[in-house]
């Protein structure tokens, strides 16, 4: 089925972002700087993408190895203006997560963390904040039953829920609840969104599972096509209805949804204004991304100088027109969709807009 075409209102805006992100290409500006500090997690998620381990091969990446890559970039751009986020892995697996947050912020980069919560103790938050963490994003899939389920582990909803208490608590810290959507949780995302607005939580976002890791192997996390529809049929309704702000995450290009199930227009910024520093030292763009995309390692390379020099293929999507992209007018808004979405030939493993369209 061929996608609806585009109102003349959304093709305007499509078309005035389209020249925005051009210039920003162009600059190609890091603004967001993911840190995979650790492999190891204390979860074992279904849908994990990273398949981490309670103890896996690799080491934790040294403090002291990541820092020298805040020293590369402090020398090229002010750090005040490029946000550091750890993530793992689960970064409260390090025992020096605090040391190495407050060594973020003592050389002026404002920084966040992405985590399960399971060991998120009030002794812990408060740490936290004597370093100086900026945001958070917390996962939550479900209520207590689904939410264990689906993360295989009895007491992880106890926790996040603790988690939520204190950090509604800290007056002006900045966070978000993460949610997988899958066959399991759609028919209660309603149950999902009063729990969070009875906590206080302002700020819930959406995303569907694409097949890579454990996710590709268990088919509760692939939504059906009229589910995967009806996920932005209730993005619309929630924003609509203003009491709790909600966004689809920054993946795929949506057609006619667009700007109405997120705050922004879709634009894949891996390599424009987002890189990130893997475990192993790989540099890489969006984390979600495979090693195939790697653009080289700190251990070999000077972060700012790749930073300049290459992510060739993230900034010029010229070579995605192959397949479905080859002859769709929708490229031009599109670009080829997310590059997390791309196997290492290159192939396009999930259309968004196409998807919207099948029944």
């Amino acid at each position: 089925m061929k996608p609806t075409p585009l109102t003349l209102k959304k093709k305007l805006a499509l078309e005035l972002w389209r020249q925005r992100e051009a210039i920003i290409r162009e600059e190609h500006p890091l603004k967001q700087l993911f840190w995979e500090c650790t492999l190891r997690c204390d979860l074992k998620c279904r849908h994990c993408g990273s398949d981490c381990k309670m103890q896996p091969e690799s080491m934790d990446m040294p403090k002291e190895d990541f820092l020298r890559v805040l020293d590369s970039i402090a020398q090229k751009t002010d750090p005040h203006q490029v946000f550091v986020i750890i993530s793992g892995g689960e970064p409260l697996m390090r025992r020096d997560l605090e040391e190495c947050g407050r060594a973020i912020y003592e050389m002026g980069f404002p920084w966040g963390m992405v985590t399960n919560a399971l060991h998120l103790t009030p002794q812990r938050w408060k740490g936290l904040l004597r370093a100086g963490i900026r945001s958070m994003a917390i996962s939550l899939d479900g209520l207590e039953e689904d939410h264990n389920w689906m993360r295989g582990n009895d007491k992880s909803f106890q926790m996040v829920s603790q988690a939520l208490d204190m950090l509604v608590a800290t007056e002006g810290f900045v966070f978000d609840i993460v949610t997988c959507v899958n066959r399991r949780n759609y028919p209660k995302l309603d149950d999902i969104k009063e729990f969070l607005i009875s906590k206080g939580v302002k700020r819930w976002r959406l995303f569907t599972v694409f097949p890579v890791g454990r996710a590709a192997l268990d088919p509760m996390m692939r939504l059906t096509n009229e589910e995967f529809r009806g996920v932005f049929e209730y993005l619309k309704k929630t924003r609509e209805e203003g009491r709790i702000r909600v966004d689809y995450g920054c993946e795929g290009f949506l057609g006619n949804y667009e700007g109405e199930v997120r705050t922004r227009l879709f634009s894949c910024q891996a390599g424009i204004t987002v890189g990130s520093v893997m475990a192993d030292g790989s540099i890489a763009a969006c984390a979600s991304i495979r090693a195939d995309y790697n653009q080289g390692n700190i251990y070999e390379d000077d972060f700012m100088d790749v930073w300049e020099n290459r992510y060739h293929p993230y900034r010029n999507h010229e070579w995605m027109k192959t397949g479905e992209c080859a002859t769709c007018k929708y490229f031009r808004y599109c670009r080829g969709n997310g590059m997390h979405l791309r196997d290492g030939d290159g192939k396009l493993l999930l259309c968004h807009l196409h998807r919207l369209q099948e029944k």
